[in-house]
């Protein structure tokens, strides 16, 4: 059942990204363009992801030992220091999502939509985990 739920909410996401227009690379790149003709919606978007899981999300981080609705244990991280590493893999998260108008979540759903690129950017995001793992010792 735990897997048929996550299946069905994770199709329910998919949609609603593909109808709302989050999964097109053009939207996103139209959000990042702020001196240019700069598209708002995405903002709009964000803000009704935050009002939707900041709740559960303040739930969580405020118990001691965290779970899900299925009595499984939420990692939370522990440190909160901003170090190198960290700034290094938010800039190149940035710099790619800016370059290519993807974030890892919607380019599931360019591949539903017959979107190829898609396909490239998964790719590139796959081989980019690689590297990391190899680089870091994960």
């Amino acid at each position: 059942m735990k897997n048929f739920l996550a299946f069905a909410f994770g199709s329910l996401f998919s949609v609603g990204l593909m109808i709302s227009g989050m999964s097109n690379p053009q939207k996103i790149i139209g959000f990042l363009d702020l001196f240019g003709n700069w598209d708002a919606s995405l903002a709009f978007v964000m803000m009704g992801a935050i009002a939707v899981a900041f709740i559960p999300f303040q739930k969580a981080v405020r118990s001691s030992a965290p779970k899900t609705v299925y009595g499984e244990s939420i990692d939370l991280p522990s440190g909160n220091k901003i170090d190198p590493k960290l700034i290094t893999g938010a800039l190149m998260f940035g710099v790619g999502w800016g370059l290519a108008g993807i974030c890892p979540g919607p380019s599931f759903t360019l591949i539903g939509l017959g979107y190829y690129q898609g396909l490239y950017f998964i790719l590139a995001m796959i081989a980019g985990a690689f590297i990391h793992r190899k680089w870091s010792g994960v």
